[in-house]
Order: structure tokens, then C-alpha cells, then sequence
């Protein structure tokens, strides 16, 4: 049976931090849904109330799109081995760039991996459990490292390209600023 909580807990903390993936949703009130799956050690709990979550370079950069006209987002955690249980955050959330103020202090909570892209910032309206017997057992076996691979072997000129070229729209064609915000000084 699902339960509601206006915050974290202790335990529901502890949770999070032994999962190895979480998926993202987000939308505006007329585009496309989308539904990211995450991973990497891209994942900090600040407090009961705020979490902030690594984004990394991919094929599309639908969430910071999305955040940037209706920050609304859900966050949501399963466990896939012990104790069945589904986590949701929900919440008001906000895309910080490498050259927003906070980027610094934001980024030095992350191993360093040379494909990030963007932080997000959100502040927790609604935390729901739900049991998660449905959900299969999978094994961890490790992280991925081809992503961050292939940023170290291309280097950043072609990183910005890609930007430029994949990551600027939405599927939608709602603006992402990620060349403007990412790659030119601030000048806020």
C-alpha cells in the first residue's frame, strides 16, 4: 500500500544510497513525457527535503528542457534485490549550468566524469512509497564506463559540437540553453 511523507527519512535515505539506478519523468503541459533512466555514482541527498542529481551528456537533453518551462519533476527509485519497495520524490526542480554561480559547489559533491552536463536541483513536495512486488530481481553487475570513454577520447571542442549539434532542443523544440549556459561566460 502506498504511503505519503512530506520528507525523507532516515531510512528511505539509507535506500537510495545502496541503488545503482533511479529514473527521471518530466514535462511540460504539452510535450512529449520523458522518462530517463540514470545511473553512475550521479546522486547526492542534501537534506530531508533536497536532493541534486549529475546529468550527463546523451542523445537528448529532454529533462533540462522540460525543468526550464515547468519545473515540476518525479525521481523514482526500485529496489531490485532484498526488501521490495518502490521510492517517488516529487517536486519543484531547477537546471544549473557550468556557469551558474552554484555549479562549483554543486559539482565538487561528484566524482569527477568527464561527460557531466548539467546539475538538478530539487526541492521535495511529496515523498510516496509503494511495495514493489512486482518488480524483478536484477543483479549489479557494474557502471558502464563507455560514456565517459568516449568524452576523454573525443575532448571537450567536440563535446560543445555535439551540444550544438543534438543537445540545444528538445524533441519538442523547446530550448535546452545548454550552449549558452554550458559554454560562454556568464554574464547574469
Amino acid at each position: 500500500m502506498a504511503q505519503q511523507y512530506i520528507e525523507l527519512s532516515d531510512s528511505m535515505q539509507e535506500f537510495i544510497s545502496r541503488q545503482k539506478i533511479f529514473f527521471v519523468g518530466t514535462a511540460t503541459a504539452d510535450s512529449k513525457v520523458n522518462i530517463s533512466p540514470k545511473g553512475m555514482d550521479s546522486f547526492r541527498v542534501l537534506d530531508k527535503s533536497r536532493i541534486v542529481w549529475l546529468n550527463l551528456t546523451g542523445s537528448g537533453n529532454e529533462t533540462s528542457a522540460h525543468v526550464q518551462v515547468n519545473p515540476r519533476m518525479t525521481v523514482m527509485f526500485m529496489a531490485l534485490e532484498g526488501k521490495p519497495m518502490i521510492l517517488r520524490l516529487y517536486g519543484q526542480a531547477r537546471v544549473v549550468h557550468k556557469n551558474d554561480k552554484e555549479w562549483e559547489t554543486l559539482i565538487s559533491m561528484f566524482p569527477s566524469i568527464p561527460a557531466a552536463r548539467q546539475i538538478f536541483d530539487l526541492r521535495l513536495e511529496l515523498v510516496q512509497t509503494s511495495c514493489g512486488m512486482a518488480v524483478p530481481y536484477f543483479e549489479y553487475i557494474e557502471d558502464r564506463e563507455q560514456l565517459n570513454d568516449l568524452h576523454r577520447k573525443i575532448g571537450n571542442e567536440s563535446v560543445t559540437k555535439y551540444w550544438k549539434e543534438k543537445n540545444q532542443y528538445s524533441i519538442d523544440g523547446i530550448p535546452t540553453d545548454i550552449v549558452a549556459r554550458n559554454c560562454k561566460p556568464n554574464t547574469k
